[in-house]
């Protein structure tokens, strides 16, 4: 009897302790998959604010480039602005700054062509008939060809580079999962 009682003891205490390093472990696996949640809202967040200044930069840039609006200049700066600040963000809290290299090059091409533009946008040689259109409002010709052919492919390189960087989360939550799965 007495052989049974410290049979059905020993049996009791390695189910509490089994239980008790169960419950360690599914707080250790909440707290994980609460970080890395966090994680991955706070980078879709960042990466909607610079998909969101890349877009009002675009505008003011297709604004001024074909219908010759200069009043979007400050717009445009602005919002550069705002897309480098909230990229100096990410990167000051990523972890794995790989996926950020090629958004910072993407970030710092479209910044150097569009201070270009600013800076020598109307300098460029034009006819006095392209001057006139874009004096009257109608499209500017070579605005048109200079977005087209320098500003459009940087500037979707640049939203490839966001939209990678939004999703580099999500690629590193299997691995981490894996980890989890193994502990």
């Amino acid at each position: 009897h007495k052989r049974v009682t410290v049979g059905f003891l020993s049996i009791v205490c390695l189910l509490f302790f089994s239980g008790m390093i169960s419950l360690l472990e599914l707080g250790h696996l909440s707290r994980d998959t609460g970080e890395i949640l966090k994680a991955n809202a706070r980078n879709i967040e960042l990466a909607k604010e610079m998909l969101d200044a890349a877009h009002e930069q675009n505008m003011a840039l297709i604004r001024m480039s074909v219908f010759g609006d200069r009043s979007r200049d400050s717009l445009c700066r602005a919002s550069m602005d705002r897309l480098e600040n909230t990229l100096l963000v990410a990167q000051n809290e990523a972890l794995d700054k790989s996926f950020l290299d090629s958004l910072a090059f993407a970030t710092t091409e479209l910044r150097i062509v569009t201070d270009n533009y600013l800076a020598f946008g109307d300098l460029r040689s034009r006819s006095d008939s392209l001057a006139a259109d874009s004096l009257a409002g109608r499209p500017d010709s070579l605005g048109i060809r200079w977005y087209n052919e320098e500003y459009d492919a940087l500037y979707g390189r640049l939203t490839a580079a966001i939209k990678n960087y939004m999703t580099s989360t999500q690629s590193s939550l299997a691995p981490r999962a894996e980890q989890m799965k193994k502990n």
